[in-house]
């Protein structure tokens, strides 16, 4: 028969202490000194102690328990991005012996009432959120609940909540810069939908590298898509059927780049020779594509565990306002980009078929 665990009570009568220093010992508060700790938690280790969450929660007046809502694009559990980003946020959680609870809803007018529902209840102590957008009635909504929060992006006003972010503009000049250092002009985008701030950041650092490189937006040379490689592969098909068709495309995200590989090589072209591509996101699965993508990385399990870190401090107590983080994106060259072939650019099937022919 398995031995029952000792509860609070047993392991206070066993040490002759009361049970709430034996409480405060093992919730580790400042009023108990290191030596009665240590001594607390040998015990409690020896009779197989095992503290009630619920309980211990309720008496410290905080639900230990974070959200983070998650993306409402179709099959977003399926996306890199979310695994490698909730893989760094539980690392940090668990650390903490906080949980981590996914709010998931069809809309943004039902992520609002999911929101103010959690809030309400008590049960989350503060919010994650993801791609925001460029004016986000949920950073409102949490702000006036006066509910911890923390946004992996920014909105187009973030002066007085708590960010973590990487400089898309930024990111996309040195894609665009290392393209025309290969020799390209003709240099295509392919966006995600424009009330994402992110997108308009990685839009408008396109639209400056071209001016600061002296070229022209070329009509039809900018491309919307949603994220998924079913999204980026429609956009890079109508971008090849153009009159003059791009000789390297950057893609706004990776899953978007795998898509934009595909199309290339659905229509003869060889991606990295014939037609260079860029990602984003620097997402593991790039390093097997078909040629491997080059692209501009960010960490997202980093990103995870900065989020996390960040969120508990707000939960602490500390100014969100402190709790603002730029970073810089660096460019993982592979083998979808390459020199710009000096002639016209054909599908790779065809050139060989008409070599074949004479």
């Amino acid at each position: 028969m398995a031995q029952k665990k000792a509860s609070l009570k047993v392991l206070a009568a066993h040490l002759g202490l009361t049970v709430s220093t034996v409480s405060r010992a093992l919730n580790g508060y400042s009023d108990i000194n290191e030596q009665t700790r240590a001594r607390v938690k040998r015990a409690a280790d020896e009779l197989g102690y095992r503290p009630n969450q619920t309980a211990r929660r309720l008496s410290l007046g905080a639900p230990e328990t974070i959200c983070y809502l998650m993306p409402h694009d179709a099959n977003v559990l399926a996306q890199p991005f979310v695994a490698q980003l909730l893989q760094g946020l539980s690392d940090v959680l668990t650390k903490r012996n906080w949980d981590l609870l996914i709010g998931n809803a069809e809309s943004y007018k039902d992520e609002l009432s999911l929101i103010d529902r959690l809030v309400k209840s008590g049960r989350v102590g503060g919010f994650v959120v993801s791609r925001p957008l460029v004016n986000d009635p949920r950073i409102r909504l949490m702000q006036d609940l006066k509910c911890p929060f923390v946004v992996h992006g920014r909105t187009g006003s973030c002066a007085d909540y708590a960010w973590y972010d990487v400089d898309g503009e930024a990111a996309v000049v040195t894609a665009v810069d290392h393209l025309v250092e290969l020799g390209h002009e003709k240099i295509a985008f392919i966006g995600a939908p424009n009330q994402y701030q992110f997108s308009q950041d990685r839009l408008c650092g396109y639209q400056r590298a071209l001016v600061e490189n002296g070229l022209s937006e070329v009509p039809g040379y900018v491309q919307t898509a949603d994220f998924s490689d079913e999204g980026g592969e429609v956009a890079a098909g109508m971008l090849l059927d153009l009159p003059e068709p791009p000789t390297a495309i950057i893609c706004a995200t990776d899953s978007m780049a795998f898509g934009a590989l595909a199309a290339l090589r659905s229509q003869g072209f060889a991606p990295g020779e014939d037609v260079s591509v860029i990602g984003y996101d620097g997402l593991s699965f790039g390093a097997h594509t078909n040629p491997p993508l080059t692209t501009m990385v960010q960490p997202q399990a980093h990103a995870g565990r900065r989020l996390g870190d960040m969120l508990l401090s707000v939960i602490d107590g500390e100014d969100p306002k402190k709790h603002q983080e730029l970073q810089k994106a660096y460019l993982v060259q592979r083998k979808s980009d390459g020199p710009l072939r000096r002639k016209e650019v054909k599908p790779t099937v065809s050139v060989r078929e008409e070599t074949h022919e004479t």
